[in-house]
């Protein structure tokens, strides 16, 4: 039974489906986003997964379950510093809510000196998207203060790094906009690193995405999940550093690192390692183990076969009045 449960779990997220009164459908790496009417959007979190930017062949069973009930749990926890965009999530990977206009650029957030700003820094650069960064730092310290490194929103390819003098004078957002961005940016950020540090772990870097309904600003998309956000943790953090040793991170690099010791970084030409049920089952079962980490809630999977899935779907999103 459960085998036939995932078959079918599985073909429903691989189709895009048609639900009541939608008018339009994107598909990304792994969210399906259904827009119901002009004022409404269904997001289907779905199990596949991707890495260097490329879908994976196989999916895993319940990681859109984790993602989307994460982000329903940091969105809940932080719609007192800005409105968000969910109303619901009626199913364990579908959350659904208000149609916003979407600011084009991402805010990332930055505690640390890690990633992308890491690999900046040991290139001999000092700046990163108009912010400047201190002499004498080491990957993985701590910045004084949280710093907010933009990126450009963009359909295909790579987002762009960009700086605040940028994003104002080519009016990609007003100064004033602006401002209540990175105003709730930080915001968030504070909150995620509380409850993070509450759980024994250090929310080192995440982004925000942001849409607004006229002069409402809403959070839009999702937050503080391990695919959008990189989290070590805490008990040791400060031992490791001084060590000079790698931190323990919790975020999806472990998939990442599989891949590279495996031969794949997405590299044109380099062939995707084979998948085997061991490595789904395992993948899997660390989605689960980060879920009940960042949450501290037990996982519980939702096992509905594909037909009660739909019928459940469709009468959530028949609740919206155009």
């Amino acid at each position: 039974m459960h085998t036939v449960y995932l078959s079918l779990r599985l073909k429903t997220q691989r189709e895009m489906l048609q639900l009541p009164n939608q008018t339009a459908y994107y598909k990304g790496k792994v969210r399906d986003v259904y827009t119901i009417g002009t004022k409404y959007l269904v997001m289907v979190v779905s199990d596949r997964i991707s890495a260097f930017d490329v879908v994976l062949p196989r999916q895993i069973p319940f990681k859109g379950q984790v993602l989307n009930q994460i982000a329903a749990y940091a969105l809940d926890a932080t719609k007192d510093i800005v409105p968000n965009w969910k109303t619901a999530s009626p199913l364990g990977n579908v959350s659904m809510g208000l149609k916003c206009d979407t600011y084009p650029v991402e805010m990332v957030v930055r505690g640390n000196l890690t990633g992308h700003a890491w690999r900046t820094y040991k290139s001999g650069k000092r700046v990163l998207c108009g912010v400047s960064l201190p002499e004498g730092m080491k990957e993985n310290d701590p910045f004084p203060q949280p710093i907010i490194t933009p990126t450009t929103k963009v359909q295909e390819g790579h987002d762009e790094d960009i700086s605040l003098e940028e994003i104002i004078s080519r009016g990609i957002v007003s100064e004033a906009e602006y401002s209540r961005l990175e105003n709730y940016t930080l915001a968030l950020f504070e909150r995620g690193r509380s409850m993070a540090a509450a759980r024994g772990l250090i929310l080192v870097d995440t982004k925000y995405e942001f849409g607004h309904i006229g002069d409402t600003i809403y959070l839009i998309d999702e937050i503080h999940t391990p695919d959008s956000s990189r989290y070590f943790y805490k008990e040791g953090f400060e031992e490791r550093q001084a060590r000079g040793e790698a931190q323990k991170q919790l975020s999806k690099e472990f998939v990442r690192e599989w891949l590279m010791a495996n031969g794949f970084q997405g590299l044109e030409g380099q062939p995707i390692p084979e998948m085997t049920d061991e490595v789904v089952r395992n993948i899997s079962e660390r989605y689960i183990e980060l879920y009940e980490q960042v949450t501290g809630s037990k996982f519980v999977k939702e096992e509905l076969r594909a037909a009660e899935w739909q019928e459940k779907l469709n009468a959530a999103v028949l609740t919206f009045k155009d």
